[in-house]
């Protein structure tokens, strides 16, 4: 019913930037909280970014001032601007998507598959 798509992940030096998307699709009327999360090797699925429709947004202690998330609702889609990056942000990064509109109702708790990020040191 719901899809989630991200992409932009990779390798990148330790203090480079990677611009991550998130795509929704589907037959979507409205999409309420969008957020990001990661899980590095060996750890539990944490928080990075999360932003409500209105665009109010909230950060983990660890990206305030180097992660910016955003989102265009025209195109159901949510960002995460990664700037001077660590190698301790060298996890996979997943897209949710709290509470999905949809012509068969609402979507509750959809995630994308997962994109890749690794920085060197």
């Amino acid at each position: 019913q719901v899809q989630l798509v991200e992409s932009g992940g990779g390798l990148v030096q330790a203090g480079g930037s990677l611009r991550l998307s998130c795509a929704a699709s589907g037959r979507i009327f409205s999409i309420g909280a969008m957020g990001w999360f990661r899980q590095a090797p060996g750890k539990q699925r944490e928080l990075v970014a999360d932003i409500t429709s209105g665009g109010s947004t909230n950060y983990a202690d660890s990206v305030k001032g180097r992660f910016t998330i955003s989102r265009d609702n025209a195109k159901n889609t949510v960002y995460l601007q990664m700037n001077s990056l660590k190698p301790e942000d060298t996890a996979v990064y997943y897209c949710n998507a709290d509470r999905v509109a949809t012509n068969r109702g609402p979507v509750f708790g959809s995630w994308g598959q997962g994109t890749q990020v690794t920085v060197s040191s």
